[in-house]
């Protein structure tokens, strides 16, 4: 089954939108909450593991929601991507229009509120939008090729706020952008509208398939309503971890939400380490983020094609090998930066940071194809489309992780005795700061290379599946 071009470019689309929002929150909120609004790092890190545990718990729930869901018009996703964009995008300026003279209480709240709506709204979009793409791609090598459009957007999602940091974060009156509110609240007005229309194009542009889906299967189809799916709450986390027992299910939905603990201690606390112990301005760091996700998007044809050739789980072992030299490489130049000029400093550290994203584009676009291939044999197997919900899984363990990553990450800004209010931190805050990304980061690469070696479906097994499927059918 061949996908027209302009649908997956429409597709794709979709994630651009959705990843600037979720990457400028990635990005900026511990930043922001702790250095410009001036919270303690274990409040701001409570109200985004919240938040975060919360997306993780929705994800499931709204999977069920999309699997069980269905229109002639929309099919089964596309409804709920509508509320989504709507949602993300007017929370996405609320969460950083914060008053800035609220006491500390206020802002806790007002961050926390905001976050949980975001993220609910976000998971609306998301997990469906997961689904979606293993609906409409059910072929093997389309499904590589429809996750390779899709990450290349997802990834100038992620490119984006580093960018709008040094064209809305400029240096004013000797003080650093990133340390101005006003900077956020033009990146939310412009990310924003970025997410209304990369959702308008991705829903348009997916209709026509989305409508031809339907209706090979509004035989199959069932209709439940909201207190049928709280009625099933128990029901779906119980085959939550019923799924956790089978190998290939527990290996990309682990060895995923695991690897991507290291994008947790980058984006979360990176602008701290950079801006605190490297002193790069925010220009610097902005260029030296984009250069980590534009080393992520051109790598994505060779991981592609990688994949193709030596087949799936090789290429993913491989690219997480590329991201523990480049965390390595990044930590020497950590260590020797005292004996560098910074601007020598900025040019290696920049080298070593390409290095890093080049193996971590993989990271966004094999795990979610080979996560495909086990869901559609087990559709196969059973003859039942539970994409939805199994798609929900797959984000419910990252965003768990996840937000046990960013707790930690709050309390250890505290406990190594950050201080918001001093533009130069001690060299013991300094050398914590390292400690915490590099350590965090290796640790992570480390555990999921060896929770995918558990992973064991190849080609063939996909194939030979389709094969009987197709068979039994004609029979």
């Amino acid at each position: 089954m061949k996908i027209k071009l302009s649908t997956k470019l429409s597709y794709g689309i979709g994630n651009l939108g959705y990843g600037t929002i979720a990457q400028t929150v990635n990005s900026f909120i511990m930043f922001f909450g702790t250095s410009v609004l001036g919270i303690s790092g274990t409040l701001v890190g409570l109200a985004v593991a919240i938040s975060v545990f919360w997306d993780g718990v929705s994800d499931p729930i709204i999977g069920y929601m999309s699997d069980n869901h269905s229109n002639k018009y929309f099919g089964k996703r596309l409804g709920f991507l509508i509320f989504g964009t709507m949602g993300m995008v007017l929370f996405n300026i609320l969460l950083w229009t914060v008053p800035f003279d609220a006491t500390d209480g206020i802002k806790f709240v007002w961050l926390l509120v905001c976050l949980l709506s975001l993220e609910t709204f976000c998971t609306s979009f998301a997990t469906p939008y997961i689904a979606l793409g293993i609906d409409i791609a059910p072929d093997y090598n389309e499904q590589s090729k429809l996750q390779g459009y899709k990450t290349v957007f997802f990834i100038l999602g992620m490119v984006l706020p580093s960018l709008l940091m040094m064209i809305f974060m400029p240096s004013s009156n000797g003080l650093q952008g990133q340390f101005l509110q006003s900077g956020y609240v033009n990146i939310a007005y412009f990310t924003s509208a970025l997410g209304l229309i990369c959702g308008v194009v991705c829903i348009i542009g997916t209709l026509k398939i989305v409508q031809d889906v339907y209706k090979d299967n509004k035989k199959t189809t069932s209709k439940t309503g909201i207190k049928n799916v709280f009625n099933s709450f128990f029901k779906i986390f119980y085959t939550f971890f019923l799924t956790l027992k089978k190998p290939n299910y527990r290996a990309i939905i682990l060895g995923y939400s695991v690897a991507l603990i290291s994008t947790a201690f980058l984006c979360s606390i990176g602008l701290h380490l950079f801006t605190y112990a490297y002193h790069f301005s925010s220009t610097q760091i902005s260029i030296l983020m984009t250069g980590l996700f534009v080393s992520a998007i051109l790598s994505q044809p060779f991981w592609i094609y990688l994949s193709n050739r030596i087949d799936k789980k090789p290429a993913l072992k491989n690219s997480l090998i590329v991201v523990l030299v480049g965390i390595v490489l990044t930590s020497l130049t950590f260590v020797f930066r005292p004996f560098i000029p910074t601007d020598t400093l900025f040019f290696v550290v920049l080298s070593c940071i390409f290095v890093c994203g080049f193996g971590t584009g993989a990271l966004y676009s094999l795990p979610i194809s080979m996560y495909a291939d086990v869901i559609t044999i087990d559709r196969l197997k059973s003859g039942e489309n539970n994409t939805g919900i199994y798609s929900g899984f797959m984000t419910f363990a990252y965003n768990i992780a996840n937000c046990l990553a960013l707790l930690v990450i709050g309390i250890m800004l505290d406990l190594i005795n950050f201080n918001s209010s001093e533009p130069v931190q001690a060299i013991s805050v300094q050398n914590s700061l390292g400690v915490i990304v590099f350590l965090g980061c290796a640790l992570s690469i480390s555990l999921a290379y060896a929770i995918f070696s558990k992973y064991n479906i190849k080609r063939a097994d996909v194939l030979k599946y389709k094969l009987k499927h197709k068979n039994k059918n004609s029979d």
